[in-house]
C-alpha cells in the first residue's frame, strides 16, 4: 500500500520545459493585427498540452499562455493524485460483497457460517464464546 500525502505539492516549472511558437492573431485589428507576431501557442513537451493567448504585446500572450498551462497541468496533477488516492481507498476498504465477509451470522435460522473454512455452527454457541466451532 503506498502512502499518499493528504495535498498536492505545487510544482515549479521552468522554461525549458516549454516550447514557444509565436504567430499572427486572427480577428479584427486590421493591419498591426497582420504584421506583428504577438500571439502565442506554448507547448508543454513532456505531455504534450497546449496553451494558447492572442494580447496586443508579446509580454502579456506569453504570460497568459504559460499561466493558462500552468493552471492545465495543475489540474491534471490533481486528477491523477485524486486517482491514486481513490484507488488505494478501494484496495483497503473492499466492495462490501459477501465474498469479503468473514462471518455471517443469521439469527433467524440460528446459523453462522464462517466464510473461509466453510464451517456453520450455532449462534448461541459462538455468542457464547466458542470460536474454536468456526475454525
Amino acid at each position: 500500500m503506498a502512502v499518499i500525502d493528504a495535498e498536492v505539492s505545487v510544482r515549479q516549472y521552468t522554461d525549458s520545459e516549454f516550447k514557444v511558437e509565436w504567430y499572427s492573431g486572427t480577428g479584427a485589428g486590421g493591419q498591426h493585427r497582420n504584421k506583428h507576431q504577438n500571439s502565442c501557442r506554448m507547448t508543454h513537451i513532456e505531455t504534450g498540452i497546449v496553451s494558447t493567448a492572442q494580447c496586443r504585446s508579446r509580454l502579456n500572450s506569453q504570460e497568459q499562455a504559460r499561466n493558462a498551462l500552468i493552471e492545465q497541468l495543475t489540474n491534471l496533477d490533481k486528477s491523477r493524485h485524486r486517482i491514486a488516492t481513490s484507488a488505494d481507498r478501494k484496495e483497503q476498504v473492499g466492495s462490501g460483497m459477501r465474498g469479503d465477509k468473514i462471518r455471517t451470522y443469521r439469527f433467524q435460522d440460528d446459523i453462522v457460517k464462517d466464510h473461509n473454512s466453510g464451517k456453520s455452527s450455532s449462534v448461541a454457541k459462538v455468542l457464547r464464546g466458542n470460536f474454536d466451532l468456526m475454525w
